[in-house]
């Protein structure tokens, strides 16, 4: 589904990525790990279509191919639980929408807080939303990048667990850039990235 192939990045102090080839399967969950400033974030966008490569090639995916999870959620914290998760839904016009939205909201357990402001919400409640948000529009590939980065041991594993689900009942194919190694080792391949090379 995902080639990746002499893929390189760029800027002018650093090499962020360097000469990287990957192929990813339908339906693969990858673990992308590696130290801090390793080119994993890089990489993530760059297959996100959030940014472009120096040089290489890279399969091509529509964005409504792909949900996008953040470490820093993205959400707006004055619109509803149920809104943030919709907000992707208004520039490809969906049909019922609002139905899968509820649906989601019951999947990742946040039903009783669907009318709450994402202000008011904890960290994993945040998350969660986010996480429903990125499937909203049906995607092919979930990308997260260190999506229990911000939580603590008891949210993170909350989180772990519904990502493990999500690939289990809808065969995504997800790539997660992780410190975490609970997710790692749930992964059906594990990548590592070290000083923008493959290790």
């Amino acid at each position: 589904m995902i080639k990746i192939k002499s893929l390189s990045k760029h800027f002018s102090d650093k090499t962020a990525l360097d000469d990287i080839s990957i192929s990813i399967n339908e339906g693969e969950f990858i673990a992308i790990t590696g130290p801090s400033g390793s080119g994993k974030s890089t990489l993530l966008n760059i297959i996100s279509g959030l940014d472009t490569p120096t040089s290489g090639t890279l399969s091509k995916h529509y964005p409504a191919e792909i949900g996008f999870v953040f470490q820093e959620f993205h959400l707006e914290p004055k619109l509803t639980v149920l809104d943030n998760i919709l907000l992707p839904t208004f520039f490809n016009k969906q049909k019922d929408s609002k139905e899968k939205a509820l649906q989601l909201i019951k999947s990742v357990g946040l039903t009783s807080r669907k009318l709450s402001k994402a202000q008011g919400l904890s960290g994993g409640e945040k998350q969660r939303t986010a996480i429903a948000r990125a499937l909203i529009c049906n995607p092919k590939i979930i990308i997260a990048d260190e999506p229990t980065g911000n939580l603590d041991d008891k949210t993170s594993e909350t989180i772990i667990t519904l990502l493990k689900k999500l690939h289990k009942e809808h065969g995504k194919t997800m790539i997660i850039a992780t410190h975490d190694q609970q997710i790692a080792k749930m992964a059906d391949r594990i990548i590592t990235i070290k000083d923008g090379k493959l290790c």
